[in-house]
């Protein structure tokens, strides 16, 4: 670096004592085409003397940013380069509500290199208290005469949860992380500071009795979702697994189901998309209660494609669709489970809390228990076994009884 004479050649910079360290700085070009000074601080002289060669080697390499982003110019590199074309959709769709919503109107003006920890544990103790109904100007963009709360100074105080919070931390701390393998910054602050983890209401799951009445009551009015609801309660399939099923996922004669797509509502679209791993896709046995209720189903589609003629959409041969064989909304198959629910006069549980009452039904089937480590993922039979330990011989025939009337006898 330094030549013969002791002095460096031309547009090397220089190295020179600063405040309480060193600083030094390289002339580097610009993306925008200018030649300016870039500048690096250090405690010590070879701190800077090591900061200063990285630097010269990445102005040799193309332009380089002589200003540090801010935290909002940052966030929305991140989400358009990275989040958009590297992640599902629906992460997207949630890093970019937690990015536009609680992080860039707090923390957006902030230099990114300067965020501190302070500054995110106050960001979130703030936020915690901030009514959103307030912030976003939701009671503001109502009709005047329906405006009840916060447009009209009465505070309605609706705080953001927990769950809402930790997202928000979340979303930051992905960005940060991606900014400390960019080396825009050192350190990711916001994995430095904690935040209460939201409490889950433990609800308990519908015994097989009851499952059995709810599926019983939808054979008798000949519900359109009758598969649905016995794959989920039987296969322990996702809301999105259920809806993303294709007549070509079912094999009839070998009696197997090939779970590898999903529907999801993403932002202000319907994607029916691949499951989120290799590792999701899996051929399940279907028990033969499962198989009469898809053929069922074959049927009931057949009756709603006569019926719609021309207004038919059929885009990608669903199993569950409306009366015109487009996609099924997952929040409506969520609504319609609880419908369906208090009108068989069962307590409402959650769609996604079936999972413990499928392996109870797969019992009340008298699924092989090596079928059912199949069905259920476990890793070990004995687990298996546990869950066939606890049912009840009374329960199991209550349930197929009154499940094998509705549907017109087993098979």
């Amino acid at each position: 670096m330094v030549g013969v004479s002791g002095k460096r050649a031309n547009g090397e910079g220089s190295i020179y004592p600063y405040k309480n360290g060193f600083a030094a700085y390289v002339w580097v070009d610009t993306p925008d085409g200018k030649r300016k000074r870039k500048y690096v601080y250090g405690k010590t002289r070879d701190e800077v003397h090591d900061k200063w060669i990285r630097l010269h080697t990445e102005a040799k390499k193309g332009p380089v940013a002589t200003r540090h982003r801010t935290v909002a110019a940052f966030l929305a590199y991140w989400l358009n380069e990275i989040v958009k074309p590297n992640l599902a959709p629906l992460s997207y769709v949630s890093y970019e509500g937690s990015v536009r919503l609680y992080i860039a109107p707090h923390l957006g003006t902030k230099r990114l290199d300067k965020l501190s920890v302070r500054d995110v544990r106050e960001w979130l103790n703030k936020l915690a208290v901030i009514c959103q109904c307030c912030a976003q100007g939701k009671d503001a963009k109502r009709a005047p005469g329906r405006r009840k709360c916060c447009a009209v100074g009465e505070c309605c105080e609706a705080y953001p949860s927990r769950r809402v919070v930790q997202a928000a931390r979340d979303a930051l701390r992905a960005a940060l992380t991606h900014a400390v393998t960019e080396e825009e910054i050192g350190k990711n602050v916001a994995s430095l500071v904690k935040v209460p983890k939201p409490r889950r209401r433990r609800i308990k799951p519908w015994s097989v009795a009851e499952a059995g009445q709810f599926l019983a009551d939808g054979a008798a009015r000949d519900d359109h979702l009758l598969a649905a609801w016995v794959l989920v309660l039987t296969l322990g399939l996702r809301r999105g697994e259920v809806l993303g099923l294709t007549w070509k996922s079912v094999d009839f004669e070998a009696g197997e189901l090939y779970v590898d797509h999903q529907i999801q509502r993403a932002g202000r679209e319907i994607l029916h998309r691949e499951t989120k791993t290799e590792e999701s896709d899996d051929f399940l046995p279907l028990p033969a209660l499962c198989l009469k209720a898809l053929r069922i189903r074959r049927a009931q589609q057949t009756g709603d494609r006569k019926a719609a003629g021309d207004l038919w959409q059929d885009g990608h041969g669903l199993i569950f669709t409306t009366k015109y064989g487009t996609p099924i909304e997952p929040g409506n198959l969520t609504r319609m489970f609880a419908l369906r629910a208090r009108r068989a006069g069962l307590r409402a549980i959650p769609l996604r809390n079936t999972r413990h009452t499928c392996s109870s039904l797969l019992v009340a089937l008298k699924v092989h228990p090596k079928v059912a480590q199949r069905i259920l993922r476990h890793s070990q039979i004995a687990m298996t076994m546990e869950v066939y330990a606890e049912a009840s011989e009374e329960d199991v025939r209550r349930a197929l009884g009154k499940l094998s009337e509705a549907m017109g006898g087993t098979g």
